[in-house]
């Protein structure tokens, strides 16, 4: 399955564009962002638990990246509210489920083979948060490829301060814009390398989950395809 599989281009998917998918699991729906290969491919999803619902105790041959956006999710005994984020290397296995339901932003089989490292990061705790370049953010994860944070950006800044080599935004909280288009929250924007001062955080400011610098080998292999 290919599913905003050209990673050279612009892909963007808003709330109002959501198509909700069944998974292979009763009680569990999906949202597909991107998708390269089947149920044990690359995957970007929002993904959404009915009360009560679970899936077996699997494994995750290429990592797996959590952002819980509301409700509770749960792997086994430990529960997370909304604003955890999650990050578990290739090679480990869950059991997740929610009693309250839940809705989560997945990131399946995009990790370094060699990460081993368990992450596990609330968002909630306020000594997280740094201020850097007049924006309050949180970092998530950070190593020599890829960076992952979660930025506030106050209303009319720009989201990125020059060039970026590709990057990927979700909307926790607030809207952001780009000339006439408004990215509402719940939205999900993936950029190719180059230059974005037309996007900025809406009037009400913006909390966006960015990702940069894990697209560069993807771009660079789709245009050597062409």
């Amino acid at each position: 399955m290919l599913v905003n599989a050209d990673f050279s281009l612009r892909a963007a998917v808003t709330p109002r564009q959501y198509q909700w998918i069944a998974s292979p699991q009763p009680g569990v729906e999906r949202v597909m962002l991107d998708r390269v290969g089947g149920e044990k491919g690359r995957a970007t999803s929002i993904v959404r638990y009915a009360p009560d619902s679970w899936f077996p105790r699997h494994q995750h041959r290429g990592g797996e990246e959590i952002l819980v956006l509301s409700g509770t999710f749960s792997e086994g005994d430990t529960h997370y509210l909304a604003g955890w984020y999650l990050r578990s290397p290739p090679g480990s296995c869950h059991q997740p489920s929610s009693v309250e339901g839940a809705v989560i932003f997945v990131k399946l089989g995009q990790m370094q083979p060699d990460e081993s490292s368990t992450v596990r990061v609330d968002t909630r705790d306020v000594s997280r948060w740094t201020v850097r370049h007049g924006r309050e953010c949180c970092t998530l994860f950070s190593d020599g490829i890829e960076h992952v944070s979660l930025d506030r950006i106050p209303a009319g800044a720009a989201v990125f301060g020059g060039p970026v080599e590709g990057a990927e935004m979700l909307v926790v909280e607030g809207s952001l814009r780009e000339l006439a288009q408004e990215y509402e929250r719940g939205s999900w924007v993936r950029l190719p390398p180059g230059t974005y001062p037309d996007l900025v955080a809406g009037r009400c400011g913006a909390c966006v989950y960015i990702k940069t610098g894990h697209l560069a080998n993807l771009v660079s292999r789709a245009g050597a395809s062409c």
